[in-house]
């Protein structure tokens, strides 16, 4: 049998990769390009969403800084929407964008958007999965004859929660875009000639998820492949 992370279903993966690559390219290109443009709301992230929030009655969502780079993210355990310094801080078009994307999760949130709600009901599974699936799967490989085999099909299994979670992120994402665009419009924190420019950064982000989602279902087309081999 070939040895698992050489053998020929890794050609499998190389186009996911090509797209993954691409993506992380151009978030980070159109992102690096947008930050550079002054919003005609003139803004900061964290001001943006905090009018957005007062605007919809959210007064229990709080707004912090957190550290890093595009580290943005809406936690809805701590209700709280976080955004990296740049995006906190700064007043262009990208942060406008992507603080708003992330009130669309706080909004979903407020709103019981069951999506939202299965994702972050499948991500304890999904975390564990993706930590064991592997070394779970190897072991099965490589213990079949002492009767381990079945460490195989436990490992498709926790990895097929990850690639749950990896689709049922796609909706979300989605949907959060979406909003974050209506918000902007409703709220009229856009100019007219700032609308695409907006939505070239949601949707530059939008390709990461994209990507990650491909690369998770080849996985798991890998992992089915090897283990039927297994059985020859």
């Amino acid at each position: 049998m070939p040895f698992f992370f050489f053998d020929s279903t890794m050609l499998l993966l190389i186009p996911c990769g090509i797209l993954a690559l691409y993506a992380q390219y151009k978030v980070r290109k159109t992102y690096k390009e947008f930050s550079r443009v002054t919003s005609a709301a003139g803004l900061s992230g964290a001001e943006t969403a905090h009018r957005i929030l007062q605007q919809h009655n959210l007064y229990d969502v709080g707004i912090e800084e957190v550290p890093g780079t595009l580290s943005d993210h809406y936690d809805p355990r701590a209700k709280v929407v976080r955004l990296s310094p740049d995006i906190y801080h700064d007043h262009h078009l990208a942060g406008l964008a992507i603080a708003a994307h992330e009130v669309g999760h706080a909004l979903q949130h407020a709103k019981g958007y069951f999506p939202l709600h299965v994702r972050h009901t499948v991500l304890p599974v999904a975390n564990l999965g993706s930590i064991l699936a592997f070394p779970l799967f190897l072991a099965g490989m490589f213990f079949s004859s002492s009767g381990l085999g079945f460490l195989m099909d436990l490992g498709i299994l926790f990895f097929g929660a990850a690639v749950a979670f990896s689709f049922v992120t796609l909706p979300v994402e989605f949907n959060a875009s979406s909003r974050a665009m209506r918000l902007l419009a409703e709220g009229r924190f856009l100019a007219q000639q700032e609308v695409h420019l907006a939505r070239k950064v949601l949707n530059a982000a939008a390709l990461t998820y994209v990507a990650a989602t491909a690369m998770a279902l080849m996985q798991l087309v890998r992992l089915l492949i090897l283990r039927g081999g297994s059985d020859e």
